[in-house]
């Protein structure tokens, strides 16, 4: 996705809101506690094998090259090591998620595949039959869900909105299955708003539920997520591709499910198979002919079920300004971020310069004047006011 858009337009055309994020303190640590109150366990990152001095290193390299956090939590081994909120924002508050929605779109998918509603080879154009166009092509016609899971429906480009990221008229689904299909389903990766709009509505087409009514009872409840919006269309579709606010901490608990390979609290709410199958890269999003951009990329690892391959063993969902869940399989780690920020490639800089080091235990102090330094920076978090004047 061409993230160097102007947010302002942006958030003009899809009627997004944004909102905020804050510092949340839970004593006790352990799942016992998040039965109770419906938070994540809290440690000191030290207890965890996390060097503090890491965790501070990220915080001043945020703030020395202004990459615009508006959140941060890091987990490791289930528990919360670090977590802190930049003024105005909040623990309590909502954020827009803008395309890290797609990776809750995705999980509804694998939901809806565990409970043999559908099949990931099923034909995209079997749900629509009163939608498709007078002539179907044959590529459209080979289209399976499979294809729009890993952005390889066939579409040269994104088949929803257009440059100035205007979503069509009324009907969206036929707008999508109008769109020529060039490629072969599967062989080529375009970042699609379309292919993740058309799994919203073919979960809501065999469940009769929108995605966000049908996550409720299987996701969003078992994990402690109350309070989410998503936003729908005129047909009274969830977007899928953008639209679902939650807090920061939800963030963290959907890394935590894939983390633990969709088990959460002794219950497996998403099968292990699909968060296998997801988190893998399932195509190439490699530029050709430049492997030394791909070697530096986050953006060319590969993708998968609406999840992103990064470097260093690790995959993430995200979504534009900076909405990050990251997961570390090998440092058995989360990372949940938001913000607003065009760099979000040197906010992944940061994350594997500062925060995989600390979570590898490099740098680890047992003094505990480093934790108690990071403490007081996670508190003091603010951003700066803008200057200027009022007219």
């Amino acid at each position: 996705m061409n993230l160097t858009l102007n947010r302002r337009g942006f958030l003009q055309h899809l009627g997004l809101a944004a909102a905020g994020l804050g510092v949340a303190r839970l004593p006790g640590t352990g799942w016992a506690a998040f039965s109770r109150s419906g938070q994540l366990p809290r440690s000191a990152p030290e207890a965890q094998g996390v060097a503090s001095a890491g965790l501070l290193e990220f915080l001043e390299t945020v703030d020395r090259v202004r990459l615009n956090l508006h959140s941060l939590m890091v987990l490791r081994h289930g528990q919360v090591v670090a977590e802190g909120w930049w003024a105005p924002y909040a623990s309590g508050l909502k954020h827009t998620l803008y395309s890290l929605s797609k990776s809750f779109t995705s999980t509804a998918v694998g939901l809806a595949v565990a409970e043999g509603r559908l099949r990931v080879d099923d034909k995209v154009v079997s749900f629509f039959p009163k939608a498709v166009p007078a002539t179907v092509s044959d590529n459209l016609a080979a289209m399976r869900v499979k294809d729009l899971l890993m952005m390889g429906a066939g579409h040269a480009g994104d088949s929803l909105l257009d440059g100035r990221f205007v979503p069509p008229g009324q009907d969206w689904i036929a707008t999508v299955l109008g769109r020529p299909v060039p490629h072969v389903p599967g062989t080529h990766f375009a970042y699609n708003n379309g292919a993740t709009f058309l799994l919203s509505a073919i979960v809501q087409q065999l469940t009769g539920q929108t995605v966000h009514e049908y996550l409720k009872p299987r996701l969003f409840q078992p994990l402690g997520i109350a309070g989410t919006d998503w936003e729908q269309n005129a047909q009274g579709i969830n977007n899928g591709a953008w639209g679902l606010r939650v807090k920061t901490e939800d963030i963290a608990k959907l890394g935590q499910l894939y983390l633990q390979k969709g088990q959460w609290r002794g219950q497996q709410i998403l099968y292990e198979a699909w968060v296998n199958e997801a988190t893998q890269a399932q195509i190439s999003n490699a530029p050709a002919g430049d492997p030394a951009k791909a070697a530096v990329s986050d953006w060319a690892q590969g993708y998968g079920y609406q999840f992103w391959r990064c470097r260093h063993g690790v995959y993430r969902g995200d979504g534009a300004f900076g909405q990050f869940c990251i997961v570390l399989p090998a440092e058995d780690a989360v990372i949940a971020i938001t913000a607003e920020t065009n760099d979000l490639q040197g906010v992944l800089n940061a994350v594997w310069q500062h925060l995989l080091p600390a979570l590898r235990g490099e740098g680890l102090t047992r003094d505990g004047q480093h934790r108690r330094q990071l403490q007081r920076q996670l508190a003091a978090l603010t951003l700066p006011i803008p200057a200027g004047r009022s007219s």
